[in-house]
């Protein structure tokens, strides 16, 4: 891979604040405007086996994008991905890393097939397998976090893999140590680990573009420790670790991350693909933290790993051009879950009889034509990092969450939940929600394998040691 040097596209200053009078690169600002332009509705696919990608990025909350209504940093091309396509204002993800790749590739619940932070049950079927069964070629290019065994990527479904792994402790960033099927290369001249995945993942398109191909781009950016990117005035190619952190450069790896997915949908555009390429974006947890973002007047702080809104609501994007319309805003409840089922949906791939899936498809939706309207979502989450390896089991509505602790909360008027409430103080809304919720719990009391405990009581001793890796 060539040298990345700093480039002159639009730079965050400060907490994610844009210079004035700072143009963007003609490569993604033309793309912003064939966006923006509405050109992406075109004529249908003509292909039988459609072109997917799905991406997501890491720590990114809902606040953070300007078609959600974030005003601290610039997403041109998230905001025109959001125009031309279906946007979901109630998309949640676990509210960490590990639990949502599970989820995402599974299309299960936590519940079924979670074992530890960093691990993926070897007996799990992923949206890899199954492309790859029918007839798919496939990659992923990113962050992987589900395990050390340099052959899990192919294991799961993936032909080739550009991946960064959180566990061998090597910079993500500025001179990265990454994993190029399987092996291992250290950079150490000035390049920038997202741009060198963004740069595998653009070839693989290009290489493959005879064939149907499915890419899964878990995007290393925008994580803590926040650094400068190449396009920030303090980017130093001769940057060596990643102990340093500061909360004005979030703001520049958020920008930095919407220009490399608009390096991708520029790709698709050039070699003709993007009319036959369904897009799925997301994020995979709340923003890192204590990090800060407005949403005009409102500040948020970003809450990852918290099982409130600020640790879970993401951004959730479907875009395929004549085949997702434009414009369409829900307000249905929507998760990692889903995911699966939109893809295969999509490309026509049948669901093996012996998998369940938790998640629904969206693409009825997404077509404008009438969904079945999840209910509620349900939540089994272990960050798997405490010696008491506490179980958060919930089920919420847009309105209201109970835990199977018995905790309820209206979370309209509180948030944060901060102030459960008691079964005296239940009106007839309130008390009617709470056995909903009560009966979705009953649901998943039988849900988790029986074989999975040992192996999940096995972990508990790994578990602390893996929370430095997040």
């Amino acid at each position: 891979m060539a040298k990345h040097a700093p480039r002159a596209s639009a730079r965050a200053a400060g907490c994610g604040s844009v210079s004035p009078g700072i143009t963007m690169k003609p490569s993604i600002a033309a793309i912003v405007l064939f966006l923006s332009a509405g050109q992406v509705a075109g004529a249908p696919s003509k292909v039988q086996q459609p072109n997917v990608v799905v991406i997501m990025a890491d720590d990114l909350g809902y606040e953070t994008i300007g078609a959600n209504g974030g005003t601290s940093y610039r997403t041109p091309v998230l905001d025109g991905l959001a125009r031309t396509g279906a946007r979901f204002t109630q998309g949640y993800a676990q509210p960490l890393c590990t639990p949502t790749r599970v989820q995402l590739m599974t299309g299960q619940y936590n519940v079924r097939n979670y074992i530890d932070f960093g691990t993926l049950n070897k007996e799990a079927m992923t949206f890899g397998n199954l492309f790859k069964n029918a007839g798919y070629t496939t990659a992923i290019a990113g962050k992987w976090q589900l395990g050390q065994e340099r052959d899990l990527p192919k294991h799961f479904g993936f032909d080739e893999a550009y991946l960064w792994r959180h566990m061998r402790h090597r910079p993500r960033y500025a001179n990265p140590g990454l994993e190029i099927n399987g092996v291992d290369k250290d950079y150490r001249q000035g390049e920038y680990g997202p741009d060198i995945v963004s740069d595998h993942a653009l070839d693989f398109i290009a290489r493959k573009k005879g064939v149907p191909f499915f890419l899964y781009y878990p995007m290393i950016l925008p994580h803590a420790p926040y650094q400068p990117t190449p396009d920030s005035k303090t980017w130093d190619p001769k940057a060596r670790g990643e102990d340093r952190s500061s909360n004005e450069h979030f703001g520049d790896m958020v920008a930095y991350m919407d220009e490399l997915v608009g390096k991708l949908v520029a790709k698709l555009d050039t070699l003709g693909l993007r009319n036959d390429t369904l897009l799925v974006f997301l994020g995979d947890n709340g923003t890192g933290r204590g990090t800060p973002s407005r949403m005009g007047d409102r500040v948020v702080m970003g809450g990852k790993g918290l099982t409130t809104a600020a640790g879970m609501h993401v951004p959730f994007i479907v875009n395929w051009p004549g085949r997702v319309l434009p414009g369409k805003v829900y307000a249905d409840l929507v998760d990692s879950t889903d995911v699966l089922p939109t893809v295969i949906d999509a490309a026509g791939i049948q669901r093996p009889a012996a998998l369940t899936l938790d998640g629904r498809s969206l693409m009825p939706l997404a077509r404008g034509d009438k969904g079945l309207s999840r209910e509620w979502i349900y939540s089994w989450y272990s960050p798997r990092e405490k010696e008491d390896m506490t179980v958060r089991e919930f089920a919420f509505t847009s309105r209201f969450k109970l835990y199977r602790s018995g905790e309820f909360f209206d979370l309209v008027k509180d948030r944060d939940e901060k102030h459960p409430l008691t079964p005296a103080s239940l009106g007839s809304e309130a008390a009617a929600a709470a056995k909903h919720l009560a009966a979705a719990l009953d649901r998943f009391k039988n849900a988790r394998p029986a074989e999975l405990d040992a192996l999940f009581e096995g972990a508990a001793g790994s578990g602390k040691k893996r929370a430095e890796a997040r």
